[in-house]
């Protein structure tokens, strides 16, 4: 992960020293996988030093990651985008709760669990006990026919829909 100093407009508005922030972030960052969305905290001092705090991916991230899945349910409730098991919800569990958020009101590990299993259902992401690697490669591979299907369909409407309103339009 790098960050280029063509990157720090809102830094020179705030008068940092823009080529150590980037050099600082890139530091810290070294270790991280390109493309990792980070929620990154920059407090900037009287005298343009500043404090850079990188925080976890999001539990969004990591769900979508341990499903294989590129984006949640459009219809949540309604439709399954992926399965994770509890065991990666206990994974991510260990990780998420070293985060600020659940330290500052001292969430015990249950309550991170629960945290994450409640963004998942929002996500359309359904917890399981077990998942073999097979079962849920035909999951996909179903869901994903599911998705191409609705999306020719949507297509479809859309352009009867654009015929319908020529029609009227004559």
């Amino acid at each position: 992960m790098s960050l280029s100093t063509g990157s720090g407009v809102e830094g020179l508005r705030r008068g940092i020293p823009i080529g150590q922030f980037c050099k600082d972030f890139n530091e810290k960052t070294k270790e991280l996988k390109e493309g990792i969305p980070l929620p990154i905290k920059i407090h900037v001092k009287p005298d343009r030093t500043y404090d850079l705090k990188i925080g976890q991916p999001t539990v969004s991230f990591f769900l979508k990651q341990a499903a294989g899945i590129a984006k949640g349910a459009g219809k949540t409730g309604h439709e399954t985008a992926g399965m994770v098991s509890v065991k990666a919800v206990y994974e991510i569990a260990k990780v998420k709760g070293e985060d600020e958020c659940f330290k500052i009101r001292d969430a015990s590990l249950e309550t991170v669990v629960k945290t994450i299993i409640g963004s998942a259902r929002s996500l359309g992401i359904k917890v399981v006990n077990d998942l073999s690697a097979d079962e849920y490669k035909v999951f996909l591979e179903q869901r994903e026919e599911k998705l191409k299907a609705d999306a020719a369909a949507a297509a479809a409407a859309a352009a009867a829909e654009a015929a319908a309103g020529k029609k009227k339009n004559l």
